[in-house]
């Protein structure tokens, strides 16, 4: 896990005027003496001195002059203590929108280093909600429900109650900031169509042998995987969307079998060739009111994995020997076979699950 630094903030910052204050203290000048050497109202100096006036650079430099002080100085404190006065103010705000933090999830974010790992009460609250909106990249939590709250996003079914409209954000927002740190060529569809095939090859490989090579094909195609750790209440499979446009993958291990992370793939590789880019394209497996779209793209992976004119050959599959053999025939991985079987009601589903992969998260590389 990532460790932040917690900056320390002092909830007070005094305004330059009192440093003007001081010198005038220490020359034995009075605010009338400095408003003639200045060429400025006597209200004026009274005003920056009590942090009413802010100090522009006119002002900062003929300070300088007076008394030798760098204007930087001047100005660089002026624009300190005005951001504290935001901040102060800012900070009375907060407890309106602990609601909003508190639908968040907090924990999953500590796990992977994205915030604080600090006990969410008290001022640690405050802290909380400030780093959450920097994660979102939002001001407030009223910028988050429009980015965010307003996605137009496209679901593989209406999505239930299950699936938390918070998690799944913070799970979207997790692609986004990985996908924002890994290069690619500009997208080519027709290379991306080839490489499509070529990562059908991969499924038979264990995750160590495949993943570089899976990344580095999609990359050279103008495509972003990101592969992003399930967080449990969004349960979301996958996702494909355009990211200042590049098209992003986005998969989680959410059912971790080979099975399904293979299917949802090429699933969510239908979605970027053929369907709307505006869209955000979300998949999970629960309930069942499954849009055209939605059957398109299963259509499309499945057809990928395991192809039509293969698929009469199915329902004589009665044993692991004959699932092997028949995975070896076309080429991939035979706990693929055995989730198509699945799925078909060919075999029940606690039949032949030794066949697949099961995939875990080793390591988290926080964007």
């Amino acid at each position: 896990m990532t460790k932040k630094k917690i900056p320390y903030q002092p909830e007070i910052i005094t305004p330059p005027g009192e440093t003007v204050a001081e010198l005038l203290d220490e020359r034995g000048m009075t605010q009338t003496e400095l408003a003639q050497r200045m060429g400025r109202p006597v209200k004026t100096i009274n005003e920056i001195i009590h942090g009413k006036a802010a100090i522009v650079p006119e002002t900062a430099l003929q300070l300088e002059r007076v008394f030798g002080v760098p204007a930087e100085y001047w100005l660089n404190h002026e624009a300190k203590y005005r951001a504290s006065l935001l901040r102060q103010n800012e900070e009375a705000r907060y407890s309106g929108w602990y609601n909003w933090l508190d639908k968040l999830p907090i924990k999953e974010l500590k796990d992977l280093g994205k915030l604080s790992p600090i006990r969410n009460h008290g001022k640690n609250k405050n802290l909380l909600v400030c780093e959450c909106l920097e994660f979102f990249g939002v001001a407030t939590p009223d910028e988050w429900k429009t980015v965010y709250g307003n996605l137009q996003i496209a679901y593989r079914q209406s999505m239930p109650e299950q699936s938390d409209p918070y998690a799944r954000a913070a799970w979207l927002r997790l692609g986004e900031l990985q996908a924002a740190q890994m290069p690619t060529a500009r997208y080519d569809q027709q290379r991306f169509v080839a490489a499509l095939q070529e990562i059908r090859g991969l499924t038979t490989l264990p995750p160590e042998e495949f993943q570089l090579r899976l990344n580095a094909l999609l990359a050279e195609a103008g495509v972003v995987l990101a592969l992003v750790p399930a967080i449990p209440r969004a349960r979301v499979s996958g996702a494909a969307r355009w990211i200042n446009q590049r098209p992003v993958i986005q998969l989680s291990l959410f059912g971790k079998t080979n099975d399904r992370f293979w299917f949802t793939l090429f699933h969510e590789a239908c979605h970027i060739l053929k369907h709307e880019r505006k869209l955000v394209y979300v998949d999970n497996d629960l309930g069942a009111d499954i849009t055209e779209v939605e059957r398109e793209a299963d259509h499309f992976a499945t057809e990928i994995l395991i192809p039509s004119q293969y698929a009469s050959d199915l329902s004589r599959l009665r044993s692991k020997e004959m699932v092997r053999d028949f995975a070896d025939l076309i080429g991939v991985h035979p706990g693929i076979v055995v989730g198509r079987l699945q799925h078909e009601k060919h075999i029940d589903r606690s039949w032949m699950n030794d066949l697949k992969d099961t995939f875990e998260w080793k390591t988290v590389v926080a964007a």
